[in-house]
C-alpha cells in the first residue's frame, strides 16, 4: 500500500483520489476548501487535511514525513512548485509530481526542475497533453480518439463504425481476410454505451464505437475497414486563443490552413506576432456573421477551446449548423459531457487526459503509459513484463495461457522496435511492453498482481 498526498481537491485532484482510493492506497487530500474536502470524504475512504498546500505545518499534518508520493495539482503553479520544494527539503518525500500550466515555466523545464533547482520528479503540463491529443485527432480524420503507446510505435484508435464500412455487418475474424498484409486487434467495442469484449465471431454493427490497436503505419488501413475514410483535413478554425488554442495553432500551422478567433484585442496582437502562418481574427465565435464571413461551411474542423464550457458548446453547435464538417469541443465539466448530443463530434476532457498521465507515475508495477478512456470508466495501459517462467504468471506463457481478469484484453506487445499484435499463440517474453485494455478500470489491481514478480508461480 502506498501513502499518497494529493494537494488540491479540484476536478483533477478529486478524480485522482477516486481512482487511487479504489486501488487500496492510503490517500490524504489537502485543500483550503472544507466543502470540497468533506464531499470527497463522504464518497471515498480517504483522509483529508484543511490548510494551505505549500505550508510546512499543513504538509506535516498530512503525514509528509512518511509519504511515498506527493502530487501537487492545485490551481497555482507556484503553490505546486513550492509544495514540492518544502516536501523535499523538510520531509525528504521520495517522489514529487507537480502540475505546471504556464508556458513560461515549461519553456525552461529542463533547467528549472531538478534536485539542484526546483525538486520536481515529474512535471504534468495539461495544456500540452490536451494539445497533443487534439493534434492527433486532426491528423487522423474520422477518429474519436488516438492514443500513443511505445513511443508512438503502436496506437489505440477509437472510431464509430458506419454503414458502408467494409467490415461492418461481418465478424471480426473476417478482418484478416480483408487485410492480409495488415495486423490489428479489436480491443473492445462499446454498443449503446455498453462494453463488449470481442471474440472472433463478434459482428461489428453500424454505430459501434470500436477500439482497435495496430502499428502506427497501419492505422489508416484499418480505419478504412470500419468506415468510409474521411478525406485529409486542410482547413482548421480555432475558437479561443488561450494556452491550448495558441499552442495548437502553432503546432499545426505548417500543415494546415489555420484561423484563430480571439475576443481580446490585446491577446490578438500578441498571437499575431507569435504565430507565423495562422490568420488571427478579433471577435467572438458566437457571431454567425463572423463565422459566415470566414467561410465556416468550407472549414474541415472547428475546435472550441476557450476556458468556458458553455461558450465552447454553443459555438460548436452553431458552427456545426452552419456547415463545418467536424467539431472538437473542450469540456471540463463532466456533467456537460454527458448532455451533449450528436452535434458535437468529439468532446475533449482535460481532466481525463491529465489523470492518465498522472496514473502512469503513480501506479504499482513498471508502467510506461496509462490512458483514461470514456470519462474514466475504461483504461488502456502499457505494462513492462519482468521475471521468467518461474517468477512470473505472464512471462514464458502463451497469451491463451494467461489468466486475464474478466473485461481485460491484451491488444499488442512491443518487443524492442517490433510490434506484435496479440494472438493466442504469442508467447510473452521478459521486457516486453504489453498493451492492455480494461473496460472496467476497477480491475487494475488484479492486472498489477498478475504482472507482479514473485516465486512459486511455475506450474
Amino acid at each position: 500500500m502506498k501513502k499518497i498526498i494529493i494537494l488540491g481537491a479540484g476536478q483533477v485532484g478529486g478524480t485522482l483520489a477516486e481512482h487511487l482510493a479504489n486501488e487500496q492506497n492510503d490517500i490524504i487530500v489537502v485543500d483550503n476548501n472544507p466543502e470540497k474536502l468533506r464531499a470527497l470524504q463522504d464518497k471515498f475512504d480517504i483522509g483529508i487535511v484543511m490548510g494551505d498546500a505549500s505550508h510546512p505545518s499543513t504538509l506535516a499534518r498530512a503525514g509528509a514525513d512518511d509519504a511515498d508520493l506527493l502530487v501537487a495539482v492545485t490551481n497555482s503553479d507556484e503553490i505546486n512548485m513550492m509544495a514540492c520544494q518544502v516536501a523535499h527539503t523538510l520531509f525528504n518525500t521520495p517522489t514529487k509530481i507537480s502540475r505546471v500550466r504556464s508556458p513560461s515555466y515549461l519553456k525552461h523545464q529542463d533547467k528549472l526542475f531538478s534536485n539542484q533547482g526546483i525538486p520536481v520528479d515529474v512535471i504534468i503540463g495539461p495544456e500540452q497533453l490536451v494539445t497533443d491529443n487534439i493534434r492527433q485527432l486532426i491528423n487522423n480524420p474520422g477518429a474519436l480518439q488516438v492514443l500513443d503507446f511505445a513511443e508512438g510505435l503502436v496506437q489505440l484508435v477509437a472510431v464509430k463504425a458506419v454503414h458502408g464500412g467494409l467490415i461492418v455487418g461481418h465478424e471480426i475474424q473476417d478482418l484478416r481476410q480483408h487485410m492480409p498484409k495488415t495486423d490489428a486487434r479489436v480491443a473492445a467495442i462499446f454498443r449503446q454505451n455498453r462494453p463488449i469484449i470481442p471474440i472472433g465471431s463478434t459482428v461489428i454493427e453500424a454505430g459501434d464505437e470500436v477500439f482497435f490497436l495496430a502499428a502506427k503505419k497501419d492505422i489508416r488501413t484499418v480505419m478504412m475497414e470500419l468506415r468510409r475514410i474521411d478525406k485529409p483535413y486542410k482547413r482548421v478554425m480555432i475558437a479561443g486563443g488561450g494556452n491550448i488554442g495558441a499552442t495548437l495553432a502553432q503546432s499545426i500551422e505548417n500543415q494546415f490552413q489555420v484561423k484563430l478567433i480571439e475576443l481580446s484585442y490585446k491577446r490578438c496582437k500578441t498571437l499575431s506576432e507569435r504565430l507565423k502562418h495562422t490568420i488571427v481574427l478579433h471577435g467572438s465565435a458566437t457571431e454567425p456573421q463572423l463565422l459566415a464571413s470566414e467561410n465556416i461551411e468550407s472549414t474541415d474542423v472547428f475546435c472550441a477551446l476557450t476556458n468556458n464550457d458553455e461558450s465552447n458548446i454553443m459555438t460548436s453547435m452553431l458552427a456545426k449548423r452552419m456547415g463545418v464538417k467536424k467539431v472538437i469541443t473542450l469540456i471540463t465539466n463532466p456533467a456537460y459531457a454527458d448532455l451533449v448530443g450528436d452535434e458535437i463530434d468529439i468532446s475533449i476532457s482535460p481532466q481525463e487526459i491529465t489523470i492518465g498521465s498522472l496514473l502512469t507515475h503513480v501506479r504499482r508495477g513498471d508502467i510506461s503509459n496509462v490512458h483514461s478512456l470514456r470519462r474514466g470508466a475504461a483504461e488502456a495501459i502499457e505494462l513492462i513484463a519482468h521475471g521468467d517462467a518461474y517468477s512470473s504468471k505472464v512471462v514464458g506463457r502463451r497469451l491463451d495461457e494467461v489468466s486475464l481478469p474478466d473485461g481485460v484484453t491484451i491488444g499488442a506487445i512491443v518487443r524492442g522496435d517490433k510490434v506484435v499484435i496479440a494472438h493466442s499463440h504469442v508467447v510473452v517474453e521478459a521486457d516486453d511492453h504489453v498493451i492492455i485494455f480494461l473496460v472496467d478500470r476497477h480491475k487494475i489491481s488484479a492486472v498489477e498482481k498478475l504482472f507482479a514478480v514473485g516465486f512459486g508461480f511455475f506450474s
